[in-house]
């Protein structure tokens, strides 16, 4: 049973989130929160599997919530609700630890099948947050300039798998443009998160980028 805790300032988001989520069998809302600070609580005391969390909130937003509740022992897996109006909050949450990515306007089908990806251990990158995350770069200095030491030790195949997470693609399609297993994607995709020291595919994104690996506009 996948344990769920809701954190958003509206109860009448809330309150939609936590009927679809209770109709999945696999699923438990064990809490809600009205701001970022309730939820950073309400996680310590319930510890959820995963948070929902809302970006704008009252007292504490979702990028501080989201980074105190990721360097906390046994952390819950962040899944981060924006809009299309808040693109430049886009980077900065990816930067806060959140592992997966979704508009508020996502089908109820999607919701809960963001919640099981990241209760795996998996990251999800919405296409329309990744191409969002692109153009937040475009308006940053060029990247390149903080290229960390550990890329030089991937392969040639872990390099070519890193620069397409960073395009969004799931294991799924990183298969299919390889000619690759699943299981063999998954095993370079470990490797890769190993060797860098990062925690998931989000993480692998922003070096991705910050590093120059990929370019804006690279998709």
């Amino acid at each position: 049973m996948i344990r769920v805790l809701i954190a958003d300032d509206q109860a009448l988001v809330r309150g939609g989130f936590r009927m679809i989520l209770e109709s999945q069998t696999d699923m438990e809302v064990v809490g809600e929160a009205e701001d970022g600070r309730q939820a950073v609580a309400r996680s310590k005391e319930l510890k959820p599997d995963v948070v929902l969390m809302d970006i704008r909130m009252p007292e504490m937003d979702g990028l501080e919530a989201t980074g105190r509740l990721v360097d906390a022992p046994e952390a819950p897996r962040v899944l981060m609700l924006t809009t299309f109006d808040m693109n430049e909050y886009v980077y900065e949450a990816m930067k806060s630890g959140a592992s997966g990515f979704l508009l508020k306007d996502v089908r109820p089908e999607q919701l809960a099948e963001a919640v099981r990806t990241v209760a795996a251990g998996d990251a999800l990158l919405a296409p329309a947050i990744t191409r969002r995350l692109i153009e937040e770069f475009v308006r940053r200095p060029p990247p390149g300039q903080n290229r960390p030491a550990e890329l030089d030790e991937l392969t040639e195949r872990e390099l070519e798998v890193l620069k397409l997470i960073a395009k969004g693609l799931s294991n799924g399609e990183l298969a299919k443009e390889l000619f690759l297993s699943e299981a063999t994607v998954k095993t370079h995709v470990t490797r890769i998160l190993m060797k860098l020291h990062l925690r998931d595919r989000v993480q692998a994104v922003v070096l991705a980028y910050e590093s120059g690996l990929i370019q804006p506009g690279a998709m």
